[in-house]
This record gives structure tokens, sequence and C-alpha cells, in this order.
């Protein structure tokens, strides 16, 4: 009987190991970032081809963006591993706590990058393979080591972020025209006031990892608000576009609820810029986190 305990006892301790190991796996692709990736390019395949929209394609489009965006991340979380061991928000991690190697950490990426770009070529088409591998270029091979050297690192990161939703329209077969590159400017310019916040909030952090963001460049952060409303300036603008563009629904009920979230953001981007503080940076994230699902569900309603 004490024989028969043990062994279970050993099978349940081996099976909490390799749950914590596939949890560690999941950590370091980043799914936050996967699921905001899947949901834009979604979006973007509605509006594309809102009547006769293959819905299995894009379900093989949005598989194969999945594993390529995590491959972007897991790649990502090996080349920072030691930068992350100097931040407070990243030194729990699972490679800078070392419960995964570094050679656990591209293999997964070698591998979900594999998968991912052969099944967007044999289940989606070679534009949308060309673009996921474009994104994942540019995310791993000149954003994240630009992070060290200069703080126009974050324009380059916001160029991959925007291509899943180029990603998600050609998926349709639908050809890319204005409104394709308007949504994707969209979501280019949203990522300056967002990503203005979250470095300000965590400038110490970025510091002392030797990360060339714009608060640690300029410590009185008066580059990095001016860049944050002037992301959220333009975005204004270039969000009206598809009011202008063929839909199904009012384009007035667009235009006034577009307006009115990027009018409410900006003003919360120059409230950063004249305060800098962590109170207005909270204030200005929150703002970015809640102005993309906005966006994006009106989008849906006058496209349908």
């Amino acid at each position: 009987m004490s024989a028969s305990i043990q062994t279970l006892g050993t099978a349940d301790r081996s099976g909490h190991a390799i749950a914590r190991r596939l949890a560690d796996y999941l950590e370091m692709t980043k799914p936050r970032i996967v699921a905001l990736e899947l949901i834009v390019a979604g979006v973007a395949a509605c509006v594309a081809m809102p009547h006769g929209l293959d819905a299995v394609v894009v379900m093989h489009a949005l598989f194969g963006t999945a594993l390529v965006a995590a491959s972007a991340s897991l790649a990502n979380s090996w080349w920072e591993r030691e930068a992350d061991t100097q931040m407070q928000r990243t030194a729990n991690r699972p490679l800078p706590t070392r419960r995964v190697t570094g050679a656990e950490a591209l293999c997964l990426s070698a591998l979900t990058l594999t998968v991912g770009m052969s099944w967007l070529v044999l289940r989606v088409n070679l534009l949308t393979a060309a673009l996921g591998l474009a994104s994942w270029g540019i995310y791993v091979l000149l954003y994240t080591p630009l992070k060290k050297r200069t703080s126009l690192n974050t324009v380059v990161g916001a160029v991959s972020g925007a291509i899943p939703i180029l990603m998600g329209w050609t998926a349709t077969g639908a050809e890319m025209n204005l409104m394709a590159f308007a949504l994707a400017a969209v979501l280019f310019l949203w990522q300056f006031p967002h990503f203005m916040a979250i470095a300000w909030l965590y400038r110490n952090d970025y510091a002392r990892a030797g990360h060339q963001m714009l608060p640690v460049v300029d410590p009185s952060g008066a580059r990095c608000g001016a860049q944050a409303v002037m992301g959220a300036l333009l975005l204004i603008p270039v969000s009206l576009i598809p009011a202008v563009m063929p839909t199904g629904g009012s384009p007035l009920v667009y235009f006034v609820w577009a307006f009115f979230l990027g009018m409410a953001q900006l003003g919360l981007a120059v409230s950063f810029a004249i305060y800098r503080n962590e109170k207005s940076a909270r204030m200005l994230l929150r703002a970015t986190l809640l102005y993309l699902p906005a966006w994006m569900a009106m989008l849906l309603v006058v496209t349908f």
C-alpha cells in the first residue's frame, strides 16, 4: 500500500512539474500580445470581407499568426534574458530565473516559426506568410537589438506591431487598399501613447537594463510626452478615414465615435506631457487600453 501511495505521489509531482514547465513556455510567448494580434487580425479580416468571408481560411490565418507571434516573443525572451534579470517586472520570468534554458527557448522559437510559416503558406497564401515573416524579422532582428542602441526602437517596434492587421486583411484574398493601410496606420500610431506611458512608468527598470527608451535618454520626460501627444494627435485624422470609405453602416456614427475616442486619448496624452508623473502616465495607459477595443467594436458595427 505504501509503495502505491509513493508511486502516486511521484506521479503527482511529475505532473505538476510538467504543468509548471508548460506554463513557463506559455509565459515566454507573451500570450496577451499574441491575443491582441489575433483580435486585430480577425477584425481586419471581417472589415476586408464582410460578406462571403471564408471562416475556415481566417481560422487558419489566425492559427499561423499566433505561432509566428509566439515565436517572435520566444526569440525576444531569449535575446533579452540577461537584461531581464536587471528589471523588477521581468526578473521572475522563466529565462532569468533559469526555470527554462536558453536552448529550450531557441528550439521552441524555431519550431513555432517553422510550423507557423508553413501553415500560412500552405493553408492561407504567400502574401500573408510574407507579412508574417516581415513582422517576425522586424521585431526580433531589428527592434530587439535596437532597444540597447537607440530610442528609435519604438518606431521600429510599432511597424512590426501594425503588420498583423494587414495579415488579417490579406488572408481573405482582398487587395490592400486605402482602408487596409488606414487600419494599419491606426494601430501604428496608437502604439506611441501606449508605449510612452509604459516607458515612463518603468523608466528606472529600463535604465537598469540598459534599454535606450526615451525616458532613459531624456530623463525630463519632455520628449516622451511630446511623442505621446504627436501619436495621439495624428491618430485622430487617420482613424477617421474609414468614415469616408464604403461601409455597411452609418459613416457619421463611426466618425463621431472615432473622433470622441481620439480626442479623449489626446487630452490624456497632453496631461501626461504636462505633468509627467505616475498618475498621468497610468491614466494615459488605461485610455490606450480602452481605445483599441472601443475603436474596433465600432468598426465592426458600421461594417455589418
